[in-house]
């Protein structure tokens, strides 16, 4: 019987999962997939708690909503892709030296399709010993239009995610300032499941992380233009050199985990992030919403 493999959206920070369906990688271990979409972000938990789906990918994030807000929720985490932050800052003009303190007193429009990015970038602002209320900021557009309105100059810094950068960067139109990623573990995004799945179909969902571990080998190998060709079918409205470019700039970020066990230091990262942002109280610990297991076993069996 087929396991039912669900995104939560469509993005390049996803690569390695459409690289192991490209490359037929769940089948080489004899395990049937059938994929599909989330309609919306939001829906992918609760499509997975009704049935309708087996396993999703997505963040972490979205497993501690869903215990926040549906008793007797059992979903559990239990193989890691991507292990940092994917979402850059960017303003019209070069800024080397940019700290976060220089937001203050600048317009910054962040990510509305999401809540993650913002959540993880207050938390870094209070680390930094900001208020993120202190923050001009525009919260309701979409990233597209964050762009143009950069583009446009009026708004002075963006948070978004490939291909955005590479776009900007390819027209002039933007410097990066700010990479998330080099805060080092903030787990992004997991396969996750209802916990009894992780019993009753044990031996599909092992050989689904053996295929997600030999993935993140195989990416951690490449290059970013043969990763490009890879995953160019999910993307045809990227054109090839940004596609390149977004995967080249990802790898370097290190924000692929090249093994698919999700670090305790990268789930407490986004619990901070989470609970300091007020978007669940008390939260979900870790021994809660992680299994580690099958990515122990995959890694063991070589």
């Amino acid at each position: 019987m087929a396991i039912t493999l669900q995104e939560s959206l469509r993005a390049i920070f996803y690569a390695p999962f459409y690289a192991a369906l490209a490359r037929d990688a769940f089948a080489a271990e004899d395990v049937e997939i059938v994929f599909t979409s989330s309609p919306r972000p939001q829906d992918a938990a609760r499509r997975l708690m009704d049935g309708t789906v087996d396993v999703c990918w997505g963040g972490p994030m979205r497993v501690m909503e869903t215990y926040q807000h549906v008793p007797g929720c059992d979903i559990v985490c239990f193989a890691e892709v991507v292990t940092r932050d994917p979402f850059l800052l960017l303003g019209r003009a070069p800024r080397p030296d940019f700290k976060l303190a220089d937001l203050v007193g600048l317009t910054l429009a962040t990510v509305s399709e999401v809540p993650t990015p913002w959540l993880c970038l207050q938390h870094d602002l209070r680390l930094a010993g900001l208020d993120p209320a202190s923050i001009r900021r525009v919260a309701d557009r979409p990233m597209a239009d964050n762009v143009a309105a950069l583009k446009a100059g009026t708004v002075d810094v963006v948070q978004v995610f490939e291909p955005f950068p590479s776009l900007l960067l390819a027209e002039g139109a933007g410097h990066i300032w700010y990479e998330a990623a080099t805060r080092g573990p903030t787990s992004y995004t997991t396969f996750y499941a209802r916990r009894g799945l992780l019993t009753a179909r044990r031996d599909e969902l092992r050989r689904m992380v053996r295929a997600i571990a030999r993935t993140e080998q195989w990416v951690a190998g490449v290059d970013g233009a043969e990763l490009a060709d890879t995953i160019a079918r999910y993307f045809p409205d990227v054109a090839p050199p940004i596609l390149a470019a977004a995967c080249r700039r990802y790898n370097a970020l290190g924000i692929w985990n090249t093994q698919p066990v999700l670090s305790r230091a990268g789930y407490e990262r986004l619990y901070d992030s989470l609970r300091s942002g007020g978007f669940v109280d008390p939260g979900t610990p870790f021994a809660t919403a992680v299994d580690n297991s099958l990515a122990e076993e995959a890694i063991a069996a070589g």
